[in-house]
């Protein structure tokens, strides 16, 4: 059945929040490529002073690169605070950005601002009295959420579905993930689907 935009945008502000869905950077990342390459063109030989067109293009790109950096941290404080209304305990995988950027998720981590994004949370769940664990990431993606055993080799990106050899469960794998985060962070994996309700009307978060 057809469903309405405006039940559409009712239910999307009812769940959780998608970082994915608030990001901006490629549009931004297009907008910097065309200032950079403008620099490539009109950059100056060696001993030669840089024309204005080169410093011009140089400004708009660090007014760019500032730009980005405070849509990032904008989306980030927004995206903590929409997760710190809707739960009461959280666990988030206490990863390093360092690590994401050396690999094939290196433009999403950038554009989602991985550690800006992690301190965000953990401050606005102090600021709000929620309860932000942070977990080991070790084997997240190879652990089982039900029996713990570990699979022996690691899961390619492809394969969205993890089967445990042990026990036999199937889950997708982020949610088996989910599970396992959760676990380790000593909270109910049974609420791993639960948020709060919606707020009435005329009501906003603390």
């Amino acid at each position: 059945m057809a469903q309405s935009r405006a039940a559409h945008a009712a239910k999307e502000e009812c769940g959780p929040a998608r970082l994915d869905k608030m990001l901006t950077g490629w549009r931004a990342a297009r907008r910097l490529a065309r200032y950079q390459r403008m620099m490539a063109r009109r950059k100056p030989a060696k001993g030669r002073k840089p024309s204005k067109g080169y410093q011009r293009a140089r400004r708009q790109a660090a007014r760019a690169h500032a730009k980005v950096a405070r849509q990032r941290q904008d989306s980030a404080r927004k995206w903590a605070k929409r997760v710190v209304r809707d739960h009461d305990a959280i666990a988030v995988e206490d990863f390093t950005p360092r690590f994401l950027a050396k690999s094939t998720m290196a433009r999403k981590a950038a554009d989602a601002a991985i550690g800006a994004t992690k301190r965000a949370l953990v401050e606005m769940g102090r600021k709000h009295g929620r309860d932000v664990r942070l977990v080991r990431p070790a084997f997240t993606t190879m652990d089982c959420g039900w029996c713990g055993a570990r699979a022996k080799h690691r899961l390619p990106l492809s394969e969205r579905t993890y089967t445990c050899t042990a026990c036999g469960v199937s889950r997708p794998r982020d949610k088996n993930s989910a599970f396992v985060v959760l676990v380790r962070a000593g909270l109910a994996p049974a609420g791993v689907e639960g948020i709060r309700p919606c707020a009435p009307p005329g009501r906003t978060a603390a």
